[in-house]
């Protein structure tokens, strides 16, 4: 395993986002009938997160179209998995979210990625069962994503571990963890997201640290390694979870960020949901 690999966790240049569309709130998939989804709010959030990316930390950030025939296309992570110069774009488990890959493809070509396509049509897999640790990927099998999926992720990225944690009670893996930093997951306390830590840990041949939050939802976190800023968090906001927020402010090395995620959560969206991040090296 190479060091590089581990510290370049978090490094990134660019950003793609997409716009939220006017279908988002009639026709957005959720695993859960919830009320209603306030469609201004929503952009407004989105709109907020992506200028933390731009403007706070200086990233590229590259924002596709909204199209009203793909309502969760707001969603980009679940499309591609990148890492370094290559991009494998997915075959998400939804059938009605394969038309959001044109658009995403596009964009990565267009920033020269080595972009690896998931052709096989037993395959599924949807970003947000991915959880690169900068060392292996876990993958979560849900029912957006399978086995196959799994397979063809450890294909393309050959340098690397990949095992598979089961996924019953959530949409996806990242429902309830994500990386905070080169070495540290942040898992939730419910016994879902404590069972799947244990079963990565027995997985793993390294030794992560971990950092439990009260609430599920709030274990999804966006961390970036920012030239001048050092380790950087998204995290939800306080008004939202404010015990998981007081775990994250114990984080003295980290600039924090309340990002608020309320609207888009009503239809299963996470922070790392509304984001594709991407590591150009400079051309030399």
């Amino acid at each position: 395993m190479s060091v590089q690999a581990v510290s370049s966790l978090g490094k990134c240049t660019h950003a793609i986002v997409r716009s939220i569309p006017d279908s988002f709130n009639q026709l957005a998939l959720r695993t859960k009938e919830s009320t209603e989804v306030d469609t201004a709010r929503a952009r407004r959030e989105h709109e907020l997160y992506t200028r933390v990316l731009k403007d706070k930390l200086g990233l590229q950030v590259i924002e596709l179209d909204a199209d009203n025939t793909v309502p969760d296309a707001a969603f980009v992570e679940d499309i591609a998995v990148v890492l370094n110069e290559t991009a494998l774009v997915t075959r998400p488990g939804a059938p009605s979210r394969r038309k959001e890959v044109e658009a995403v493809k596009k964009a990565l070509q267009d920033l020269q990625m080595n972009v690896v396509e998931m052709t096989d049509e037993n395959a599924t897999l949807d970003g947000g069962d991915v959880l690169f640790t900068g060392r292996e990927f876990f993958v979560g099998l849900s029912k957006r994503t399978n086995q196959r999926g799994a397979e063809i992720l450890a294909d393309t990225f050959k340098d690397y571990a990949v095992s598979t944690v089961p996924v019953n009670d959530y949409l996806h893996l990242k429902s309830f963890c994500s990386m905070a930093g080169p070495n540290l997951i942040v898992i939730g306390s419910s016994e879902a997201a404590q069972k799947a830590l244990k079963t990565m840990q027995q997985m793993s041949d390294h030794r992560y640290d971990k950092l439990t939050v009260p609430d599920d939802a709030a274990a999804n976190c966006v961390y970036l390694n920012v030239p001048g800023k050092g380790h950087v968090l998204l995290h939800r906001a306080p008004e939202e979870f404010p015990e998981s927020v007081k775990v994250y402010e114990k984080l003295k090395e980290h600039m924090l960020i309340p990002v608020a995620n309320s609207e888009l959560s009503k239809v299963d969206g996470s922070l790392t949901c509304c984001s594709l991040l991407i590591n150009k090296s400079p051309d030399l």
